[in-house]
């Protein structure tokens, strides 16, 4: 029976579930006594719901602690081995799979590299099929204990009531491409496991706003750089982020032709990919046959060189002007969004950083406004290369939570919500 405002009594149940649940993830172990007041729950309802948590097996005891002048106090956890997730970065080099338990400690992986000439979706497909089955092979997992799979793409993707996720990734060359159709049609997995495919800079986005350089930022930018450019917006209205098109912001009139065809975009001047292309005109050789990743860090190393080597000047410049294009088109997001923090990520952003960061932040500073300049900080993420894999392993993870710890299917569905070293110090935005 629903109350006055339309909530029932499983709608209460799961959401003091979640309270629980979310509590000992990101701040556990915790006590029955310290649950209370962090939940807003009674101490009987922390107890009724912890037994029920018990009796799931997604929670469990966690050693003792004394209390004042009382018994022990019991700590509880949540369980690592009660859920697994999947999560897949598919990017432009690389398509990244990663088995995680369900305190996001990595248990297997797997990598395929993605040649620029055969982006097909049918690879891409082929290339995540695979994966899933050999990092649940790997681990000796059954497919049904997972919670769902996550994968992060490039382009924009439209949820859909019929066809599931649709990506239009314009760069790559994909239109309307139905991918959790196209996925689901060759999956080793059972009905009952659920897709959740997004943004990949918004996998990035959630995976730092959870775990790394956002925590505790209520206006936030991640910034995602591979061989395109992309950004993933997070504020008090969109908590959990949202993927904008930051690469194809127009920074030169009538300038170079960016992949998705247009004028000027920052993407034609910042990505990786246009990077090594100016690079070349200018007169730079990456190595033969070398992949964009290995073909960025020999232009680096080009840039700066060790010991008393000569520097190349074409790289020396490109990599200035760069430094300005970001800046700039940062000053843009500064401006609009006056974010509190500015986390630049992605293998080439991770790469570029170190040398570029402080060049960006100046040239930022000099192109936005004084008073939202002043209040923002720009830093490398620091998940890593992982961190688009994490954030989409997060997708599914969410909605478990979001149900209360039941698994898709198990209630009626609602509003969509390494290693072997588990991520440290997590605490929620």
């Amino acid at each position: 029976m629903a109350g006055p405002n339309g909530r029932t009594v499983r709608d209460l149940r799961r959401a003091s579930r979640t309270a629980v649940l979310r509590r000992l993830y990101f701040d556990g172990p915790l006590s029955r006594f310290e649950l209370g007041p962090v939940t807003g729950l009674s101490s009987g309802s922390v107890s009724n719901v912890v037994a029920d948590l018990v009796a799931d097996g997604l929670v469990e005891e966690a050693g003792s602690v004394d209390s004042d002048g009382g018994r022990p106090r019991t700590l509880l956890k949540v369980a690592a081995a009660s859920g697994h997730m999947i999560g897949v970065d598919v990017g432009e080099t690389r398509i990244r799979v990663e088995l995680f338990d369900l305190t996001l400690t990595e248990l297997a992986r797997a990598e395929r590299p993605v040649e620029r000439r055969g982006y097909a979706v049918e690879d891409v497909v082929g290339h995540i099929r695979d994966g899933v089955a050999e990092v649940l092979d790997a681990a000796d997992l059954r497919p049904e204990r997972l919670l769902g799979v996550g994968v992060g793409v490039p382009g924009i993707v439209e949820h859909t009531p019929d066809r599931g996720a649709v990506v239009h990734g314009q760069t790559i060359g994909w239109d309307a491409v139905p991918l959790e159709e196209r996925l689901r049609e060759v999956s080793p997995l059972p009905d009952t496991v659920p897709y959740f495919i997004d943004n990949g800079a918004r996998t990035l986005g959630q995976a730092e706003m959870w775990f790394g350089g956002g925590r505790g930022a209520r206006n936030a930018v991640v910034l995602l750089f591979g061989s395109g450019v992309g950004a993933c917006l997070v504020t008090p209205d969109v908590e959990q982020g949202r993927a904008v098109e930051w690469g194809h912001l127009t920074v030169r009139l009538r300038g170079r032709r960016c992949r998705c065809g247009a004028l000027g975009c920052l993407e034609a001047y910042a990505g990786a990919e246009a990077l090594l292309e100016r690079w070349r005109e200018a007169g730079g050789r990456p190595p033969e046959g070398s992949d964009e990743e290995s073909a960025l860090t020999a232009m680096l190393t080009a840039a700066h060189p060790a010991g008393d080597a000569t520097a190349d000047p074409a790289a020396l410049a490109v990599l200035e002007e760069t430094a300005e294009y970001l800046g700039a088109g940062l000053s843009d997001l500064i401006n609009l969004f006056q974010p509190e923090r500015v986390l630049i990520g992605g293998w080439a952003g991770l790469r570029l950083g170190p040398l570029l960061l402080p060049a960006v932040r100046r040239h930022a500073t000099a192109y936005a406004l004084r008073h939202p300049a002043g209040k923002v900080t720009v830093e490398l993420g620091r998940l890593g290369p992982d961190a688009v894999t994490i954030g989409a392993a997060i997708l599914p993870l969410a909605d478990f939570f979001s149900r209360g710890g039941h698994r898709a299917g198990a209630l009626p569905a609602g509003p969509a919500p390494a290693r072997r070293t588990p991520l440290e110090g997590r605490a929620p935005r």
